[in-house]
């Protein structure tokens, strides 16, 4: 038995337990909870927060691939894809795809 759990087998078995477990709790915690109580504000506030700092780094400071493209080209895809938000009555969809699209021409060009 200690063996299936040090396989990769195992492994991804816990991994997958722990991950079902999280949102069947979440699931059914969901219903008890206010959506616009000042606790989850806080963390729509933070998860906003967090990702628009990533954006910007990387667009800033990217890593890897990204890295090697002008920082103009990663401006003006960003610029791209946030024109696409606000035309589009702010779909998200949209905005990176065109954003992404933006990008890839622009390194393909």
């Amino acid at each position: 038995m200690d063996v299936f759990w040090a396989s990769p087998i195992g492994i991804i078995t816990l991994a997958a337990l722990a991950s079902f477990a999280s949102r069947a709790l979440g699931t059914a915690l969901s219903g008890r909870i206010a959506a616009h109580s000042p606790v989850i504000e806080w963390i729509t506030a933070v998860t906003y927060a967090l990702m628009a700092g990533l954006v910007a780094r990387m667009i800033v400071l990217p890593i890897g691939a990204l890295a090697h493209t002008p920082d103009w080209m990663r401006l003006g895809a960003a610029a791209t894809g946030l024109a696409v938000f606000f035309l589009s009555r702010k779909n998200i969809g949209l905005s990176v795809f065109a954003g992404s699209l933006t990008l890839v021409v622009l390194v393909a060009w």
